[in-house]
C-alpha cells in the first residue's frame, strides 16, 4: 500500500497565520515493520516551476500516533519566509516613484508607488514531499524508502493571518479559510481589496497609499479565480477613476492598466510575486504619473475606483476617496499606515487635535571642577558639578480622530493589534533627498480599545498613544 495523504489544507491560496495541517498513513508499513517514521520534505520558492528539485528548506520527522498516521503542522515552518513589503521591487519592469524606476540606488517606499507594485516578499509557494523510513527488523537499520513517495500540492501562501474566531468552510478531513465567499478575490462586483477598510476612505492632496488585491489567480491553481467567468485571463485588467465635483458632477474619467509597463505583469507567470499586486491608489500617487488628476484635482472632491477585467466586466465593489482638507482650526493632520490581517497596508489621516511631547531619561555624573592636569590649576566655569552622560529622548504623540461610523470603529482594531505601524509623511518635492523622509516607525502606546458604536455612545471618536520607535540623537558627554 502506498502513503496516503488524509488531511491537507482546502484552499491552495491560504494565509500562514492559520492552522496549516497534513495527515499521511500508510498502515501496511506501519503495522509490519519498525521504528517507522514518517518524513516530510518541504520546499519553499516564489517560482511554482520544479519546486521539488531544489529550495528544500526542512525536513521533518514524526512517528505515528495511535491511529497509526503522521500529523504535521506547517505554520510554524513557513511563517518565517514571508513579511512585510516595505520597499517598492525591482521585479519585472519594477516599481516607480515620480516616474523613477525602483534600484538599489533609486529606492522607494511601497507606499508611495506612482501606479502598481508586486511583491517582493509578502507572498511563496511551498509544496511537501512525503516519505517514510523504517526498518524491517526491531534492531535493522533504519532506511528511507525511496520507492514510496507522494507530493503534496502546491501551495500560495501569504503574510496574512486568521483569528481563533474566523469561520472555516470544511469539506471531508479538508478546510480553510473561503477567501472568494468572503469577497477577498476580484471576481465579481461584491469584492473588495486586501483590507478590513470601508469603502469609503478620507484623504488629503498630499496623501501617499495602496490598495492592495490578488491577482492572476485560476480555479485549478489556486483555488480562486480573479476576474469573471468570461474573462479571457485570469486577472484584474484596469482600475477606473472617477473624478467628481462637491455637486456631483463627473469631471473626468482616467483608466490605469494593470500590466507590465506600469509596474505589474501583463500575463500569468510561475512567479508568487505576481499574485500579490499594490495599487498606488491615493492622490499623492496619481500626482506622480497622471495629467488629468493634475489637471482636476482642485476641483476634485471625491473620486471612485473600480476594477474591472479584460472582458469589461466589474470585478470589486466602488471604493469612494473624499479630498479633505486640513482641519479649520488648523490641527496638524498625520496619517497612520498599518500592516493588516492580510498582511498589507491600510491606511487612516488623524485631523483632529494631535499633541507632541518629549520623554526624557537622563543619566548622571559630578564632573571635579577645574583643570588637574596640565602645570596649574584653573578655574573654568563650565566645568565641574552635576552633567548629563546619557539623554534618551522619545517624542510621544497623541492623536484623535474625526467622528466615526460603527463600521470604522471594527477597522480600528487592526491598527491596535498591528504588529508594524508608521507614521506616513505627504507629498513634497524631494530636493533635498528622501531617506528618512516618508516612513517613520512608531509603536501604538495606548494599551486598551473599548469597540463603540453608535447606539451606545451615540459620537464615536477615538484616541491613541503614539510613541516614535527611535530615541532622538544627541552629542555623548
Amino acid at each position: 500500500m502506498a502513503i496516503l495523504i488524509d488531511q491537507k489544507p482546502l484552499y491552495k491560496t491560504l494565509p500562514v497565520g492559520q492552522d496549516i495541517v497534513f495527515s499521511v498513513s500508510d498502515s501496511t508499513i506501519v503495522a509490519n515493520n519498525y521504528n517507522v517514521k514518517f518524513v516530510a520534505e518541504v520546499y519553499v520558492s516564489n517560482s511554482n516551476a520544479s519546486l521539488n528539485t531544489q529550495n528544500r528548506i526542512a525536513v521533518l520527522k514524526t512517528t505515528p500516533n495511535n491511529a497509526g498516521v503522521g500529523i504535521f503542522s506547517m505554520q510554524p515552518v513557513l511563517e518565517s519566509f514571508v513579511k512585510a513589503d516595505n520597499n517598492g521591487t525591482d521585479f519585472l519592469n519594477g516599481s516607480t516613484y515620480k516616474t523613477v524606476t525602483y534600484s538599489n540606488t533609486t529606492p522607494h517606499p511601497i507606499h508611495l508607488i506612482d501606479k502598481y507594485a508586486t511583491s517582493d516578499n509578502s507572498a511563496k509557494y511551498f509544496m511537501i514531499e512525503f516519505s517514510l523510513e523504517y526498518s524491517p527488523t526491531i534492531d535493522g537499520v533504519v532506511t528511507i524508502d525511496t520507492s514510496n513517495k507522494v507530493l503534496s500540492e502546491i501551495y500560495l501562501f501569504y503574510n496574512g493571518y486568521l483569528n481563533y474566531d474566523d469561520v472555516l468552510k470544511q469539506t471531508g478531513n479538508d478546510y480553510g479559510y473561503p477567501l472568494s465567499d468572503l469577497n477577498y478575490v476580484m471576481d465579481a462586483s461584491n469584492s473588495y481589496f486586501l483590507s478590513n477598510a470601508p469603502t469609503t476612505q478620507y484623504a488629503r492632496l498630499t496623501d501617499y497609499g495602496t490598495l492592495p488585491f490578488f491577482n492572476f489567480l485560476s480555479t485549478g491553481d489556486y483555488s480562486f479565480q480573479t476576474g469573471s467567468d468570461t474573462s479571457t485571463i485570469n486577472k484584474v485588467h484596469y482600475f477606473s477613476i472617477k473624478l467628481y465635483t462637491s455637486s456631483n458632477t463627473q469631471l473626468v474619467g482616467i483608466t490605469s492598466f494593470v500590466n507590465f509597463t506600469n509596474g505589474s505583469a501583463t500575463t500569468s507567470n510561475q512567479y508568487a510575486n505576481s499574485r500579490l499586486n499594490y495599487f498606488g491608489a491615493f492622490p499623492a500617487n496619481l500626482d506622480g504619473w497622471s495629467s488629468q488628476w493634475d489637471s482636476h484635482k482642485a476641483n476634485t472632491s471625491y473620486y471612485t475606483i473600480q476594477a474591472f477585467d479584460d472582458d469589461n466586466q466589474i470585478i470589486s465593489q466602488l471604493y469612494r476617496i473624499n479630498i479633505i482638507t486640513d482641519d479649520c482650526k488648523g490641527f496638524e493632520g498625520i496619517r497612520l499606515t498599518w500592516l493588516n490581517p492580510y498582511g498589507v497596508w491600510d491606511y487612516y489621516t488623524f485631523t483632529k487635535k494631535s499633541v507632541r511631547s518629549l520623554q526624557t531619561n537622563r543619566t548622571s555624573y559630578t564632573q571635579l571642577g577645574g583643570t588637574w592636569n596640565e602645570s596649574t590649576y584653573k578655574i573654568n566655569g563650565f566645568s565641574g558639578g552635576k552633567k548629563n552622560f546619557r539623554v534618551n529622548t522619545k517624542e510621544l504623540i497623541t492623536v484623535n480622530t474625526d467622528y466615526l461610523v460603527d463600521s470604522d470603529a471594527i477597522w480600528f482594531e487592526d491598527l491596535i493589534n498591528s504588529p508594524e505601524v508608521y507614521i506616513l509623511n505627504g507629498f513634497s518635492s524631494d530636493a533635498n533627498g528622501m531617506v528618512n523622509k516618508y516612513v517613520e516607525p512608531v509603536t501604538v502606546a495606548t494599551s486598551s480599545y473599548t469597540r463603540k458604536t453608535k447606539a451606545n455612545d451615540k459620537l464615536i471618536q477615538y484616541t491613541f498613544e503614539l510613541e516614535k520607535s527611535k530615541n532622538k540623537r544627541i552629542q555623548s558627554a
